[in-house]
């Protein structure tokens, strides 16, 4: 775990070496989420975000099997410790039909809102949220770079500086 020194906003930056690793970086990211966080996860055709989204489901206590990539119904909803709305932007062709999926309503809910390929509509984002970046560092390796932009999503970042990922002490669900 590294912490990205010059930038303006919090950031940590994890190394993943294989899928199973993602999905325990994703079910630790669970412990420290709270809800009413946007999460924006940015990166490349099959980096990881279905499967970082997998694990923070699990570690939510939402099964991961029934995580699929929302890629075709734009937006998955799972019920667990807090509900899960996944988003998926890709298909999408403006940002004012990412609107017209209710974000607002989605975005001050009581639950956590994952919205994959947020980088296609980053103008229809509330500023205070956390941005995952993955990017593909091997076949399996993945590099996570996650930024708190804004003060709740600050707070989940410096809640994961604070406890080593490989610590007990942070809640996994």
């Amino acid at each position: 775990m590294a912490t990205a020194p010059d930038s303006q906003f919090p950031t940590i930056i994890l190394d993943s070496q294989e899928e199973a690793e993602t999905l325990a970086l994703g079910q630790r990211l669970a412990g420290a989420l709270e809800p009413g966080l946007v999460v924006a996860l940015q990166g490349n055709l099959g980096a990881g975000k279905t499967r970082l989204v997998k694990g923070i489901a699990a570690g939510a206590g939402v099964d991961p099997r029934e995580v699929t990539s929302p890629t075709f119904v734009l937006v998955n909803e799972y019920s667990g410790r807090w509900p899960i709305y996944h988003f998926d932007t890709y298909r999408l062709t403006s940002g004012v039909a990412f609107a017209e999926l209710g974000i607002d309503e989605y975005f001050a809910g009581d639950g956590i809102s994952l919205v994959e390929w947020a980088d296609r509509v980053p103008d229809w984002l509330p500023p205070d949220r956390l941005e995952v970046t993955i990017e593909v560092t091997g076949e399996q390796a993945r590099r996570l770079t996650i930024r708190g932009l804004g003060p709740r999503a600050a707070e989940v970042v410096r809640r994961l500086n604070a406890t080593p990922l490989n610590d007990d002490r942070l809640p996994s669900g």
